[in-house]
């Protein structure tokens, strides 16, 4: 296990991507825990960006539940029928918000988020278990290079 990231003083998102992406899949190899490696991912997604917010919600019973995250409180439980976290696992597919005041039925578990992606995450047999949720405190911060990236590490998440 690793205990510290080697992030590349990039100004470029996919040179970051490129690097953090195999420190992920080395933290969380051979560690059982989910919980534990949820909160790595969450937490290497954070030093690696420095985003308002990164973490997991959950699937349990009938909504997502938050799991492991970094930045400020958020949201407990979201419905499926719920802002872009429950459209991603709804539709099950990455949803890129540029600016979340215009995402209809958008949560905001915190004034200050201003776009957004969110990224289901499956299990072996195809079953969205939980999205990875990023928010910026920016207008229009994410883009594509950001969705492959996340959806490479949520590929991660599914193979654990």
């Amino acid at each position: 296990m690793a205990e510290t990231l080697i992030i590349p003083q990039a100004t470029d998102r996919r040179t970051v991507y490129e690097s953090l992406i195999p420190q992920i899949a080395a933290l969380v190899e051979g560690e059982p825990d989910l919980v534990a490696n949820l909160a790595n991912i969450a937490a290497a997604l954070k030093e690696a960006f420095g985003f308002f917010w990164v973490g997991f919600y959950l699937k349990k019973d009938n909504q997502l539940v938050l799991g492991p995250f970094q930045g400020p409180i958020a949201c407990t439980r979201i419905g499926f029928d719920k802002g872009v976290c429950g459209a991603a696992y709804t539709r099950r597919e990455t949803i890129l918000v540029p600016d979340v005041e215009q995402f209809p039925g958008h949560i905001a578990c915190s004034s200050a988020s201003r776009s957004e992606v969110v990224v289901p995450v499956f299990d072996q047999a195809g079953k969205v278990t939980m999205v990875l949720d990023v928010d910026s405190d920016q207008l229009n911060d994410f883009s594509e290079t950001d969705a492959a990236g996340l959806e490479r590490i949520a590929a991660i998440i599914t193979n654990l």
